[in-house]
């Protein structure tokens, strides 16, 4: 009678972990196209992913499919990832005029692609890009603008000229 028991016990944790895991499949590493970031190494940008947190609202920080580009980082959740590049050159379309939101005292500007937006941070010593999937909500911009607050000192915008 204990043995069958211990046997039933046994199966039903056996089938709350499998029901587990294929609720909460295990998040794949992320993939991160390479682009120009040529201050991606400076300490500035170190110092931002040394202080990077583990969780963006529903985001949970994921591995990134090696090599991965310097200065990277990814978090996710769902089908498509939050991922941040740091050391970016300047956007193209930030221009004298564009417009900026501020979030905790850092000034962020859009460029949307498609269904997805990309933020870029323009008052610190390096541009750091966020790109968000759709549905994301402020919470990745929010709390990636405390770190950054607290890593990188503000600095006076540089948009580039008109035409």
């Amino acid at each position: 009678m204990l043995i069958a028991a211990l046997v039933i016990a046994v199966g039903a944790i056996g089938a709350v972990l499998a029901i587990a895991a294929i609720r909460h499949p295990a998040q794949q590493p992320v993939a991160i196209a390479a682009v120009p970031a040529p201050q991606a190494g400076n300490p500035t940008c170190r110092a931002l992913l040394a202080a990077l947190p583990q969780r963006l609202g529903d985001y949970q920080r994921a591995a990134v499919v090696q090599p991965a580009p310097a200065g990277t980082a990814a978090w996710g959740a769902h089908d498509e990832p939050v991922v941040l590049r740091c050391g970016l050159d300047r956007p193209v379309d930030f221009v004298l005029g564009s417009p900026i939101q501020v979030v905790d005292r850092v000034q962020w500007f859009e460029v949307r692609q498609d269904d997805r937006s990309t933020w870029y941070t323009v008052d610190r010593p390096v541009y750091v890009a966020l790109t968000l999937p759709p549905g994301s909500g402020p919470t990745p911009i929010q709390a990636l603008s405390d770190v950054i607050d607290h890593t990188m000192p503000a600095v006076p915008i540089s948009p580039a000229p008109l035409g």
